[in-house]
């Protein structure tokens, strides 16, 4: 029996330029459709002007010891407090035991740069803005900030030490472009050996 040049029956090759023309049909197909979705992929990208707002540089020369200011990084306050030695010692003197989100002083500033604690001025329980960084502010008991909201004390290192607040002051990234100015939104280099 003679088959026609369409192929069919039990001829191995038209199972093969089945197969072939399928693929090729699908390989173009999603082609097409990768080619078409991509410019709204791509528009979900940050622009250029977003991403230009993704650090912020402070000069901090003119902050005096116990002095504290807020800035903004990405619309969020920025805290930042340059301590006294007596703010130091008492959050490097804190039994980690006692504290509801135990993180050690030192792991929330940079090494040789302790006297600067930055952190995001936000209450971590219900995102209000904690008091402490005026003269004359309310402190709470342990000498850091104050929530009146709900009553939230946060210490000289920002941690949660009394009230509804589940976590610690989040710690932004920062890095010191020199003694002076520190780009908040930017991580630490490496230290170089």
């Amino acid at each position: 029996m003679a088959h026609g040049a369409g192929g069919g029956g039990d001829d191995p090759h038209g199972e093969t330029r089945r197969d072939f023309l399928t693929l090729a049909t699908g390989t173009i197909g999603a082609f097409g459709v990768a080619a078409v979705a991509w410019p709204f992929i791509d528009q979900m990208n940050p622009a250029a002007d977003v991403l230009a707002l993704s650090t912020t540089e402070v000069d901090i020369s003119k902050i005096e010891v116990g002095q504290s200011i807020t800035v903004l990084w990405r619309g969020h306050p920025v805290f930042i407090r340059r301590r006294t030695p007596e703010e130091i010692k008492a959050a490097e003197d804190v039994n980690l035991a006692d504290l509801k989100d135990p993180q050690p002083d030192s792991d929330r500033v940079q090494k040789g740069k302790e006297q600067w604690l930055i952190l995001v001025g936000v209450c971590t329980h219900l995102g209000c803005i904690p008091l402490g960084q005026k003269q004359g502010d309310p402190r709470g008991e342990f000498g850091g900030w104050f929530c009146p909201c709900h009553g939230s004390q946060y210490d000289t290192s920002g941690r949660i030490r009394k009230g509804p607040a589940p976590q610690n002051l989040a710690v932004p990234p920062y890095a010191f472009e020199s003694d002076t100015v520190v780009l908040i939104g930017a991580e630490q280099e490496a230290k170089k050996a």
